[in-house]
């Protein structure tokens, strides 16, 4: 779907050329009971980008990241408005099947959660259960694939039948996104994904990104200023649940449009 992507910041909007957009949000607003934790936000998710989203502690990046998948569902009270749009498929639509819609859009959380069973069974239990393989061949090529793609098949090929959960921390969170990328999800969300993790798995993880996104839409929620530099073309920053400004990420680390973002980005406040 190709339409006009707008910029918005502090001070005005700007359009760009025409972009394939992925996911796009429409006056999505967020409510816990009476409290409102997201205020009208609009934003354009591109395709074959990773798009960062920035800010301090409670600002909403999270939530706004659990409403691309209706993770918020699972939240009794959670309420959510506006519109967003999964290419011309509107997620919040009352008859759109949710599973069909978490294979589409998969998640990687802050924690490593391996499932309790082989690395094998890992990988295979969602193409299984969405009926993407008709052979034990198709659904080992699929495991192979995955794992290679996420860069965890050399150091794990010789013990496919032993528990993910032996895996060191950065190994569990690669089995996790070769799990995601399993069945073939055409966005993937990613929760502070290396925050539990040291500096060596987290420079794996963050290379393993730059690979994906040739192939997937990566949305990312990080308090890493560095990281969302390194990995993302697009970074949008959140503050008390209002989108203050987003665009391109070298634009915003280096020519902000808006005072709270500069603020932000040297550290006066977060």
């Amino acid at each position: 779907m190709q339409q006009t992507a707008v910029v918005e910041t502090g001070v005005g909007a700007q359009a760009e050329p025409a972009r394939n957009v992925k996911v796009s949000a429409e006056n999505c607003s967020v409510f816990y009971g009476d409290k409102q934790a997201l205020f009208d936000v609009n934003l354009d998710i591109m395709a074959n980008e990773v798009t960062a989203l920035i800010g301090p502690s409670g600002c909403g990046k999270s939530t706004f990241l659990r409403c691309i998948n209706r993770m918020n569902d699972t939240i009794d009270i959670c309420r959510v408005s506006g519109r967003l749009m999964l290419e011309n498929d509107d997620i919040y639509d009352p008859a759109l099947d949710v599973v069909h819609l978490r294979a589409r859009i998969g998640m990687v959380f802050q924690k490593p959660n391996p499932f309790p069973t082989s690395i094998y069974q890992n990988i295979a239990y969602g193409p299984s259960i969405h009926g993407l393989v008709a052979s034990k061949s198709d659904l080992d090529e699929i495991v192979e694939r995955s794992l290679r793609r996420a860069a965890l098949w050399e150091e794990v090929k010789d013990r496919l039948d032993q528990p993910g959960t032996g895996l060191s921390g950065g190994q569990q969170q690669r089995l996790c996104i070769a799990r995601a990328i399993a069945v073939q999800p055409e966005v993937i969300l990613m929760d502070e994904p290396c925050s539990a993790l040291d500096p060596i798995a987290t420079a794996r993880i963050e290379e393993l990104i730059d690979e994906l996104r040739q192939n997937f839409t990566i949305v990312i929620v990080t308090h890493s200023m560095q990281q969302a530099a390194r990995v993302s073309q697009r970074t949008a920053f959140f503050h008390l649940g209002v989108l203050v400004e987003h665009g391109e990420t070298d634009q915003i680390f280096t020519n902000p449009a808006h005072d709270k973002t500069r603020d932000y980005l040297t550290g006066r406040f977060g």
